[in-house]
């Protein structure tokens, strides 16, 4: 069978702040239309300092901008390391987002990246996601960052995940060649990500214009570039860019 058309979008913005901006004001949407349909909205975040000038400028706007208290947090992945690690994702939303606003801990589910057993730890996260979303496990959005390499959560070049079509979490073993060192890094699939409503690829940054040309206007090579792996359906896809990341697509704000 042919496969459904995804239905894609890009936009370009001026820099980072007017990226975050345009997000916020979307995320506040969605939450309300979410909220109105089924009383709760879940949505998986990324890390990265792209996403972090989002999460600063919601806890800018104040604990009653959005319904907060009907928002379920989640993580689109995580590094093995403690919650309070610099690296680890969940601290850095800890710092910009959760903490400025007082967010109760019962609606913020982190990935347990401190357990010594990562692939414990992807399972109990996929108990908890499916207990709260169901087995269909659809999030209502999921945020996404690209990387130089073109990996995007922890789906890195050449892992085992990308391979994975029923896990919805797994830990994934990278390699030397993905960074240093050869790590585990704990992730939501492509199929998890997938089954969203909506997703959104948050990419700025001039180091970011190489890999995603070649994401979206390369040849498919989903081994080489995992973001091309992405393609919600029936959900929607919009990758929003700053002009630095935009350079090589011929698009302008």
């Amino acid at each position: 069978m042919p496969q459904a058309a995804i239905r894609t979008s890009i936009q370009t913005f001026g820099d980072l702040d007017a990226l975050s901006a345009a997000a916020a004001a979307e995320l506040a949407a969605l939450a309300a239309e979410a909220v109105a349909a089924r009383g709760v909205f879940h949505v998986a975040l990324s890390g990265g300092s792209t996403p972090k000038k989002l999460f600063q400028l919601l806890a800018a706007k104040g604990p009653r901008a959005l319904p907060w208290d009907k928002i379920q947090l989640w993580w689109g992945d995580e590094r093995t390391v403690p919650p309070d690690h610099v690296d680890s994702n969940y601290r850095m939303t800890r710092e910009a987002l959760i903490e400025p606003l007082q967010l109760e801990p019962g609606r913020v589910h982190r990935i347990a990246g401190e357990d010594p057993d990562p692939a414990s730890a992807a399972a109990a996260y996929a108990a908890e996601l499916t207990a709260a979303l169901g087995p269909g496990l659809v999030f209502d959005l999921v945020y996404l960052g690209l990387g130089p390499d073109g990996h995007t959560a922890s789906l890195f070049p050449l892992t085992p995940a990308l391979a994975e079509t029923r896990a919805t979490v797994v830990a994934n073993q990278l390699t030397a060649a993905n960074g240093p060192g050869a790590v585990v890094r704990i992730t939501l699939t492509a199929p998890a990500i997938n089954a969203a409503r909506h997703v959104r690829f948050l990419v700025a940054g001039a180091d970011k214009a190489a890999p995603l040309y070649q994401v979206l206007e390369g040849a498919r090579d989903p081994a080489r570039y995992p973001s091309q792996l992405i393609a919600p359906s029936p959900g929607d896809l919009a990758w929003l860019l700053d002009t630095a990341a935009a350079a090589r697509l011929g698009v302008t704000p």
